[in-house]
């Protein structure tokens, strides 16, 4: 664990406030769920809840099946980082942070399909094109999103978009139960 040498009061409320300077780096937002973890030590550990990353296990299912049905390599992450993939080697890309391109998908709430030559890509430092991003909302929130990558320029059919917008509501449906 890292010492930020930042100090804080709790108050009358039991409330302590994280700095801005931790959020924004952190990217933890207004009504962003927390985890809260103690240990033997006394140490409170705050840490960002996904609920993509719950069903991480059933999101890489998601994922193989995908890949097999649009010949595209998939990606699904929570809000900020890779939680399943397809198609591409697993240790390159579980946890990494997703770009900016994809965070505006989310914030828009609407699917974006990209065309050749808009170069887009997915995660940080992975060289994949975003070919379609579809929102994963789970009652009314946007919780992540499956993304459909490609390394050369390929277009995405309108099935291939199709295929991305039902597994993004089939995963919020599944979240929400």
């Amino acid at each position: 664990m890292k010492a930020t040498g930042i100090v804080r009061r709790i108050d009358d409320l039991g409330r302590v406030v994280i700095p801005k300077e931790i959020r924004r780096t952190m990217r933890i937002r207004e009504g962003d769920p927390l985890e809260i973890y103690t240990d033997r030590n006394g140490e409170v550990i705050l840490k960002k809840y996904s609920p993509v990353g719950e069903l991480s296990s059933f999101a890489k299912q998601c994922a193989d099946a995908l890949t097999l049905a649009t010949d595209f390599n998939v990606i699904i992450c929570d809000r900020d980082h890779c939680v399943a993939a397809a198609g591409i080697p697993k240790k390159e890309i579980i946890e990494r942070r997703v770009t900016q391109a994809v965070e505006d998908v989310m914030q828009s709430r609407s699917v974006e399909v990209y065309k050749k030559g808009d170069e887009k890509r997915a995660v940080e430092g992975i060289d994949q094109n975003i070919a379609v991003a579809a929102p994963i909302m789970a009652a009314g929130d946007v919780s992540g999103a499956v993304v459909l990558t490609s390394k050369d320029e390929r277009e995405a059919s309108e099935a291939d978009v199709k295929l991305a917008t039902v597994a993004a509501s089939f995963l919020g449906k599944q979240m929400e139960s």
